[in-house]
């Protein structure tokens, strides 16, 4: 892989972010982030493997650019996942997970399980609740994956969730779908290969066998 900081420096680069955002002096997350850094980086050198994009993949390798809000928003995301997979304290799982929020408006808890691949494009006020992932999942700014009545929702493979869309509640969403840009699907299935386009009240549905271009397969 392709970094713009390698992996000594990545800890630095993490561990004076945290300190500026989070200047409670605690010690020991230099040593946690050396610790769970290169496993990380694995996580997500295999998740960009697989991203047709040219500031993700090369053409012959992955390519990691901390300036590039994107990548390092799925970074983070990959760190903070990693350090509670390890067992860390959840204080400083905590701490990877907020300065997420903070940097790109990403809520995606260190606890909630994304899968191996995915991506996210302009995440700014994307919440990513408990729900049942599957690889190659694409994410746009303002969508939402949460519960009704505690209640979370599953995502097969190749969901594309465009800007403003939300799947809530007891929702199995099958293959190949893809929720239209400020559509809402609550407490519904949707079979394969369908695009959803609305909301509960009103809303229609249409084939939809294209896997999006994005990906590498």
């Amino acid at each position: 892989m392709n970094l713009t900081l390698d992996c000594g420096q990545l800890v630095n680069y993490v561990h004076q972010q945290v300190n500026t955002f989070f200047p409670d002096d605690k010690p020991g997350l230099k040593e946690i982030l050396g610790n769970v850094m290169e496993e990380t980086l694995n996580r997500v050198d295999f998740c960009f493997s697989k991203i047709n994009n040219k500031y993700f993949f090369d053409g012959e390798r992955t390519v990691f650019n901390h300036l590039n809000g994107d990548q390092y928003c799925m970074f983070l995301y990959y760190l903070s996942n990693t350090m509670y997979r390890n067992g860390v304290d959840s204080m400083f799982c905590s701490k990877i997970y907020l300065l997420n929020k903070i940097l790109h408006g990403l809520d995606a808890f260190y606890e909630v399980s994304l899968p191996d691949v995915f991506m996210v494009i302009h995440p700014l006020a994307t919440v990513l609740g408990r729900g049942n992932y599957s690889n190659y999942l694409l994410v746009y700014q303002r969508c939402g994956v949460g519960s009704n009545h505690d209640i979370y929702p599953s995502l097969g493979e190749f969901v594309t969730l465009h800007p403003g869309s939300a799947v809530l509640g007891n929702s199995a969403i099958g293959k190949i779908c893809s929720i239209a840009a400020e559509s809402l699907v609550l407490d519904m299935n949707l079979p394969d290969n369908t695009l959803y386009i609305g909301n509960p009240k009103q809303h229609y549905i249409k084939q939809h066998t294209t896997i999006s271009s994005f990906w590498r397969i």
